[in-house]
């Protein structure tokens, strides 16, 4: 357990590499989304998805410290726990570890089942919000044009942020009170050792779930960005080829099979409606891998070394006033 101890130190230590390392993603993306809005010209944008897809995989490197941490300090204070309930052994073939064992291994799951949803809950009323301002300053420079008057129309951007905001304190509550409130029931209901049996599940669990969260939310971001660099390349190429790839489609179906250039236009529109559709499936893929990689993935770790700590801070209660023996549970 020093070994172990010294080891969570040693990855600690390291932390603010891991978030430099991390922080670069988030820069890119937002520098790309200044010249987007700022009215750059496309090549600056290509080139900030170049950065932000370097730093996404450098961002579930960074991620990967940080799992890597968590579940040494887990470890650490799995060991702590033990010590302080003054337990020597935790056999999980025995009735109440093992069933902590099942449950601690089914919260990481709960949990970013939990988070995603409020990722998607808040989003969708973001989206909401964005409609009806986007209606409202439409309208106000309808009239200003018609009537000459000079109403701010800007979009309300401190809503948007207020809506962000209310639904990360509202929404996180429940996933908050899993976290805190597991350990706590196990160890007062059926003693330590289901404590024991529950941090374990949580720990070997949460560390698959979190490392796959952040590789596969990078995965699919990345896979977006290639996929539409791929249909920017394609609709350059047909531009160079004479063929228009806003109106390819409408001209295919106003033609006859035996005009001269209905094969290659034909063509064209097969294969950036191709093109097209895999950039919608990749809009898809990226908007669950969003909240994996930067909200469910991270918060694992929450969860690993919080419910280790709340269980390590109660364990002597735990140990003392636990109900165990009424259901037939070895001490």
């Amino acid at each position: 357990m020093y070994g172990i101890g010294l080891s969570a130190l040693g990855m600690l230590g390291s932390l603010p590499v891991a978030l430099t390392i991390d922080g670069y993603g988030p820069i890119a993306d937002n520098a790309g989304g200044i010249a987007e809005m700022s009215g750059l010209p496309a090549r600056i944008r290509e080139q900030t998805d170049a950065l932000d897809a370097a730093g996404n995989t450098t961002a579930a490197i960074g991620k990967g410290f940080a799992i890597g941490s968590a579940c040494l300090v887990g470890l650490a204070l799995f060991g702590a726990f033990n010590t302080r309930c003054q337990a020597t052994e935790v056999d999980i073939l025995s009735p109440v570890p093992f069933c902590g064992l099942m449950v601690g291994a089914m919260l990481p799951y709960a949990f970013s089942a939990m988070t995603m949803k409020a990722v998607g809950d808040a989003a969708n009323e973001m989206m909401e919000f964005i409609k009806l301002d986007f209606a409202r300053t439409s309208e106000i420079k309808r009239k200003n044009k018609e009537d000459n008057e000079n109403v701010n129309s800007d979009p309300n951007y401190q809503e948007c942020i207020s809506i962000s905001t209310k639904a990360s304190l509202k929404m996180m509550i429940a996933p908050g009170a899993l976290v805190l409130l597991s350990p706590l029931v196990a160890g007062f209901v059926f003693g330590p050792q289901a404590v024991a049996g529950l941090l374990a599940g949580i720990i070997v669990s949460g560390i698959q779930v979190a490392i796959s969260a952040s590789n596969t939310g990078g995965a699919w971001d990345n896979c977006k960005k290639e996929i539409e660099k791929q249909r920017q390349d394609m609709m350059k190429l047909a531009r160079a080829d004479g063929v228009n790839p806003d109106k390819v489609a409408k001209q295919v179906k106003g033609m006859s099979e035996d005009d001269p250039n209905y094969a290659k236009m034909n063509e064209w529109a097969e294969k950036l409606m191709t093109i097209k559709e895999q950039k919608n499936a990749a809009v898809v893929g990226d908007t669950v891998g969003d909240p994996l990689k930067d909200t469910s993935g991270p918060a694992i770790n929450i969860l690993i070394k919080l419910s280790a700590i709340t269980s390590l801070v109660f364990g002597g209660y735990i140990k003392e006033y636990n109900m165990g023996s009424y259901f037939g549970v070895k001490q």
